[in-house]
């Protein structure tokens, strides 16, 4: 077996991401060393300000510099990194000092690419080991980030991709922040910027039909988790668990009702993600509800897996 080492980094809004694996393009199975995330927020600030702000930078920085350590660790030559950025970086006047800071670090540029992009390496990193029952094509997969979420509809291509700027994050920011509580208004609000978000999507990606429907990232891993009753994150346990719409419906009530210090004591929550989780389970219930799917497939891989297997291509 013949098998090819690469380095995976995803730059999203709120998260920065690593995968080092050994790949072998013959079986498609994909083999990880080392899969790691750290919180940067990068997207602090960028949907009011248009700019990176410098504690954002500062902290994206000091993630590529430990990221660093471990991709020589492991013996990955920079013809073997990819360094992909998302939303956060798109929407910034500013790119130019992340992109220079990140390639002093790591050696490589970091490639803005575009949603639609994005949408495809997240869906060859969802749907890449997904094959028959209860897994049947065609599948709507959508990638719910921290600026942005990416929808894509395919069998064994691509048929249709559209990025649209909902994201925990931005969606935080636009509506919930400074509220320990967010008001019936404010949900409201949200729930109208998410709804028209989706009727932008529908244009390119039809939303109904699709046989499965597969939610990647931090949010819906997070949602699984409080779902499944997990005393820990536990990636195995959360990898192809099927949620129900009436399932997310009672968490995105639970976390839209509770304070800061009730979310962060929910045993799978990231500290990271406390602050943002209520207004994503929100956008992860909308979805779920334009849709029309009676369950969505949760799936630990995803654009990260597709960096991966974009560089062994």
């Amino acid at each position: 077996m013949t098998t090819t080492r690469v380095a995976a980094i995803d730059c999203g809004t709120n998260s920065v991401r690593l995968l080092i694996a050994d790949l072998d393009p013959e079986t498609g199975r994909i083999t990880d060393l080392d899969r790691r995330m750290v919180i940067n927020r990068l997207g602090q600030g960028v949907d009011a300000t248009g700019r990176l702000h410098p504690d954002a930078l500062e902290r994206t920085f000091a993630a590529c510099r430990e990221y660093a350590g471990v991709v020589a660790a492991h013996g990955v030559g920079a013809d073997r990194i990819r360094f992909v950025a998302t939303s956060a970086s798109r929407d910034a006047e500013n790119a130019a000092e992340f992109t220079e800071g990140v390639r002093g670090i790591l050696g490589v540029s970091p490639e803005v690419v575009s949603g639609d992009e994005e949408a495809r390496l997240s869906f060859t990193g969802a749907t890449k080991e997904l094959t028959g029952e209860p897994f049947a094509a065609p599948y709507l997969v959508f990638d719910l980030g921290g600026g942005s979420t990416e929808f894509v509809l395919g069998g064994a291509e691509v048929e249709a991709a559209r990025s649209v700027d909902i994201g925990c994050v931005r969606m935080t920011e636009r509506h919930f922040a400074g509220s320990e509580l967010p008001t019936p208004g404010q949900i409201a609000g949200a729930r109208a910027d998410v709804r028209a978000a989706l009727d932008t999507a529908a244009e390119t990606v039809p939303l109904t039909g699709a046989a499965t429907l597969v939610g990647l990232a931090g949010t819906v891993t997070t949602v699984a988790g409080i779902v499944l009753g997990l005393p820990a994150y536990d990636s195995e346990r959360i990898h192809h668990a099927r949620l129900t719409v009436e399932q997310v419906r009672e968490v995105a009530g639970q976390l839209l009702t509770t304070t800061h210090a009730e979310r962060a004591a929910i045993p799978v929550m990231h500290p990271g993600r406390v602050d943002v989780i209520a207004a994503g389970a929100l956008v992860l219930l909308e979805i779920m509800e334009r849709t029309g799917a009676a369950e969505v497939v949760v799936s630990e891989h995803d654009i990260l897996d597709g960096i991966a297997w974009s560089i062994a291509s």
